[in-house]
């Protein structure tokens, strides 16, 4: 029976009545590799479960159970457990066998949680947030642009235990990759540890460089000559995004510095020198959407401004042109009153003067607000 078939009795998913068919189909299909999908071919939160010694695969069949007493019987090798959003029933088996925290376990199943490390007596829980780009084709007032998942790890002497929460963050092709470097993989559960760190650091990267080419665009449309006004809601929504990233990423900076120089009983001082470098990835991160936090601040204010400056030029332009049309309107509500004795009321060139110096006054005042740069 393959190892994946034998979690069922872990997990308790064997009591499911409706799962002992989707059990059968996947004895039939022992070669199916478990690490891709988002969810498990079993239907369950199952996604792989791989036995390492020296730093390779261990082949053949194998109970999860043996799987853990064989490991702990020869004093060296590890296994290594994914699972995709489990619920509280498919992780008290496995809570069991491992002897995990009820508090860890807790944090693990809800999720939600902050990034943090902990430490309960042998075992060492960490917490990941994952992040990727929404691509989009231009970025509007309700564009999503970054999409957060998280990563909790389980790490003990001879065990690594994954629970990843969202649709990506796949960790099959970090598994392949350590595969492929046995020398790595042999150094224990504390080199997986390293690798999802630096795996989710180097997405923090890729991320804020995508976030970047869209700042860039919001920057150029804020001071482009073209005159068309940018929404602030694309701004706004930049920096909700923005935010996001920030949650995800600056809280994290203290875990990684503690399994950098911490003295930890699972974690081996060699891996600690990787993590130093994990750290300087992450600072960097940190750093870039520290910048660009302060970025879309001053594209905010500049903004801003230049609205400001095109309220006040439509508010002298209209200014301007009621001053303008004062002049007739003063003249005419003169004459317009009716009285029998006024000056020149009955005179033959009374209506042509009037005209003619109220298109005078017209003309001087438009000059002279034109030279001044209001019309």
């Amino acid at each position: 029976m393959s190892m994946a078939g034998n979690l069922r009795k872990v997990t308790g998913l064997g009591r499911v009545g409706g799962l002992r068919k989707v059990a059968r189909l996947a004895r039939r299909r022992s070669r199916v590799d478990l690490s891709h999908p988002a969810r498990s071919p079993l239907g369950s939160s199952v996604v792989n479960c791989v036995m390492y010694q020296d730093g390779v695969r261990v082949p053949g069949c194998t109970d999860l159970v043996d799987a853990v007493k064989m490991v702990r019987k020869r004093g060296e090798g590890f296994v290594w457990l994914g699972l995709h959003e489990p619920t509280d029933h498919e992780f008290a088996g496995i809570a069991e066998l491992f002897d995990l925290h009820p508090l860890a376990v807790e944090d693990a199943v809800e999720a939600h949680q902050r990034p943090k490390l902990e430490r309960y007596g042998e075992t060492l829980f960490a917490v990941f947030k994952t992040v990727c780009y929404v691509e989009h084709e231009k970025l509007t007032a309700t564009s999503e642009v970054v999409n957060t998942g998280e990563i909790m790890v389980f790490v003990g002497e001879d065990f690594v235990i994954t629970v990843r929460h969202g649709r990506h963050g796949s960790l099959g092709p970090l598994r392949e990759e350590l595969e492929a470097d046995p020398g790595q993989l042999a150094k224990g559960p504390a080199a997986v540890l390293h690798a999802i760190a630096d795996h989710v650091v180097d997405d923090y990267l890729n991320v804020t460089d995508a976030v970047q080419a869209d700042i860039d665009q919001v920057e150029a449309d804020v001071f482009s000559e073209s005159g068309e006004r940018t929404d602030p809601g694309r701004i706004y929504q930049l920096k909700r995004e923005l935010l996001e990233l920030k949650r995800a990423v600056v809280p994290l900076a203290r875990p990684v510095e503690d399994l950098s120089i911490r003295p930890i009983r699972v974690i081996d001082p060699e891996i600690q020198a990787y993590f130093r470098d994990v750290l300087d990835h992450l600072m960097r991160a940190k750093d870039q959407i520290a910048a660009f936090d302060e970025l879309l601040n001053s594209i905010l204010q500049a903004h801003l401004a230049q609205v400001t400056v095109a309220q006040n030029e439509d508010m002298r332009k209209i200014t301007a042109w009621a001053a303008v049309i004062a002049v007739p309107t003063m003249v005419c509500g003169v004459y317009g009153m009716n009285f029998d004795h006024m000056p020149e009321l009955h005179w033959r060139f009374g209506y042509p003067l009037v005209m003619g110096v109220m298109v005078l006054a017209c003309g001087v005042l438009y000059r002279g607000f034109r030279r001044n740069g209001w019309l």
